[in-house]
């Protein structure tokens, strides 16, 4: 049986951020989605829209890494926002979907890419600050 070699295709214009929080987004991902997965069927409603906000950051960052817009970054920033207020929505007393434990855990791991972000955004904020006074120098 012969095994075929796998080429690995990489993308130049892909910053090398948005695969590094990528990776650790899918972290939170791995230990996040099977716990809302596994909801009671009575918050199904409940459930989908979390999911679907779960898998919206993906997205996000390879525009952000390919476009260099801060305000992609941004729009990424407000899912991470929407992540976390839903995290707490299920771990409310009164729907216990996720445990406490869970949701520390889970905001551990989505912190982690936050400060990650944060890093992204300022590393992009002041490189286009550097560009707008080199703009501003050459006339």
């Amino acid at each position: 049986m012969k095994r075929e070699a796998i080429a690995i295709v990489t993308d130049e214009h892909l910053a090398q951020e948005s695969m590094a929080i990528v990776e650790k987004y899918e972290v939170f991902l791995n230990y996040a989605y099977p716990k809302i997965q596994n909801c009671p069927r009575r918050h199904g409603v409940v459930r989908d829209v979390v999911l679907q906000a779960l898998a919206a950051p993906v997205d996000g960052f390879y525009a952000a890494g390919k476009s260099g817009q801060i305000s992609r970054l941004y729009a990424v920033d407000a899912s991470l926002a929407s992540i976390r207020f839903w995290l707490r929505f299920l771990a409310h007393p009164d729907r216990r979907v996720i445990t406490p434990h869970q949701q520390s855990v889970a905001l551990r791991h989505l912190a982690e890419v936050g400060r990650m972000l944060g890093a992204w955004i300022a590393k992009v904020r002041s490189a286009s600050g550097k560009r707008a006074s080199a703009a501003g120098d050459g006339g």
